[in-house]
């Protein structure tokens, strides 16, 4: 999608010059901020984190083309949500530094804050100083790989040693900087997912310096270890909690496994145990993600040895995927499993979490056509899947992180984003308008029978994918949003 698709030329000229000045709202913005049923939830002007003209002139467009004032109130509210509320934006060494925190969780998750501004990369040809501040995204998530690669989360002050409350006392290697050292494929994924994006749409490769170029070199080297060929690992984890999800067992190094060339994780894209730990989902994720390092390693820092070394692993991994990903359910058939330990055994379950088996085509690492995909997106959303909840109010995907009858939007969001079913895509607003309980924005996750009953009233990444799938849907069938039936 690219910024002229939303907005005509015409509207963005004229909304961006007058927002620039401060003086831009569209007549539909005003009825929405005189409405008494649908206020703003946006903070004022003046105390939002960082403003976008070219993001506030796409809200104001796309909104005035919704019929549904409640599904324009909430995409008004969501997508710039990231922007409004969690970013701080600075230099360091004379360079662009942003910080994304979750929301009211004051850490930057390497995954999270790559995925709360992916839905403002098609208006950074617009909008130079959003440009910059992605670029400062990309230059502060190399700075937290280089300090540790297994680290899923990361203090805001980079030289703090105090981490996040409940990891003060985890046993494994806690080094100045980290929030939290819970070991994911996808922490390491998303951020080259954004660093290519960033680079497709501006031509800008200003960040992807030697400093990148370590940092990548970094992630390729870690992947290769969590292979666990000849041991297994430098990594290791335990916490003492109740919860089991929490720790790892077998001494920190989670359940054993025969290496087979899959990488092994610790943690879910939830940050909950992986109950075994190769994670189909996250090894999809790993072998689009040396595709695109391939491929900025050749065309932006020509160093082809490190690109063939990224092209091998691929190669291995996608050969281990084929062998290993599928097997048979007893009632579902042939589909992809959730994990795996190469000895036989597997767990046929999805979580809402991306990346999920559910969300492969969104990150781009299968059709949605393909056949063992759309099987395995039959499962998931049915009830052969433990958390797969259907209720008076919604239906869609869980997880163990929260809980049975939990249902999380961002599962919701994710079908819809998949899908080229209108029907389908009506549905998932009708159930995502349903959730936000009139708070106005998305949430963690909420009972499937009653709204109200939500966790994390503050959850941006939520809010921002929602605001990507409305642009979407701007973008290919505008007609849904003009439809009378949410």
């Amino acid at each position: 999608m690219t910024f002229s698709e939303v907005l005509t030329r015409r509207e963005l000229v004229r909304n961006l010059s007058l927002a620039a000045g401060g003086l831009y709202l569209s007549p539909h913005t005003l009825g929405l901020a005189a409405s008494s049923s649908f206020p703003s939830k946006r903070p004022q002007p003046s105390a939002r984190r960082f403003r976008s003209p070219a993001v506030d002139a796409a809200i104001d467009s796309v909104s005035s083309k919704i019929s549904d004032p409640e599904l324009a109130w909430l995409f008004s509210n969501c997508l710039p949500n990231t922007l409004d509320t969690t970013v701080t934006f600075g230099e360091f060494e004379g360079k662009p530094d942003t910080v994304v925190v979750t929301g009211d969780i004051p850490a930057m998750w390497l995954r999270d804050s790559s995925a709360q501004v992916w839905p403002y990369l098609p208006f950074v040809k617009a909008d130079q100083s959003l440009a910059r501040l992605i670029e400062g995204v990309i230059r502060r998530q190399t700075r937290c790989i280089l300090i540790d690669p297994y680290a899923n989360a990361f203090m805001s002050d980079l030289k703090s040693a105090e981490p996040l409350p409940w990891s003060k006392t985890d046993h494994t290697t806690m080094k100045t900087g980290v929030g939290e050292r819970k070991w994911e494929v996808d922490s390491l994924c998303y951020p080259v997912r954004l660093s290519y994006q960033y680079w497709k749409e501006t031509g800008d490769i200003a960040p992807f310096d030697a400093q990148w170029a370590a940092a990548m070199h970094l992630i390729v080297s870690t992947f290769k270890d969590q292979q666990r060929k000849g041991s297994q690992g430098p990594y290791s984890f335990q916490r003492v909690s109740a919860t089991p999800t929490e720790t790892l067992g077998n001494a920190g190094f989670g359940a054993p496994t025969r290496p087979v060339g899959l990488i092994h994780s610790g943690f879910r894209p939830s940050d909950d145990a992986c109950v075994y730990p190769m994670n189909i989902p996250g090894n999809f994720f790993a072998v689009k993600t040396l595709f695109r390092l391939e491929e900025m390693l050749t065309e932006i820092t020509h160093d082809a040895a490190s690109a063939r070394e990224a092209a091998l692993l691929r190669e291995e991994i996608s050969s281990a995927l084929r062998n290993y990903a599928p097997g048979k359910h007893p009632t579902a058939g042939e589909i992809w499993a959730y994990e795996v330990d190469g000895l036989g055994n597997a767990i046929f379950m999805d979580d809402a979490n991306v990346p999920s088996l559910l969300g492969l085509p969104y990150l781009e690492c299968c059709s949605k056509a393909e056949p063992m995909y759309l099987a395995t997106r039959r499962f998931a959303w049915s009830d052969d899947n433990p958390y797969f909840y259907r209720g008076s109010v919604a239906e869609g995907i869980g997880g163990p992180h929260i809980g049975q009858d939990m249902v999380w939007p961002m599962s919701i969001i994710i079908l819809a984003l998949t899908t080229d079913d209108e029907h389908e895509q009506l549905q998932c607003l009708r159930w995502l308008k349903k959730s936000n309980a009139g708070t106005g924005f998305m949430h963690e996750s909420f009972n499937k029978d009653d709204p109200g009953k939500f966790t994390r009233e503050w959850f941006a990444w939520a809010n921002t994918l929602f605001g990507e799938l409305i642009l979407t849907i701007a973008n290919r069938t505008p007609r849904l949003l003009a439809s009378s039936n949410i």
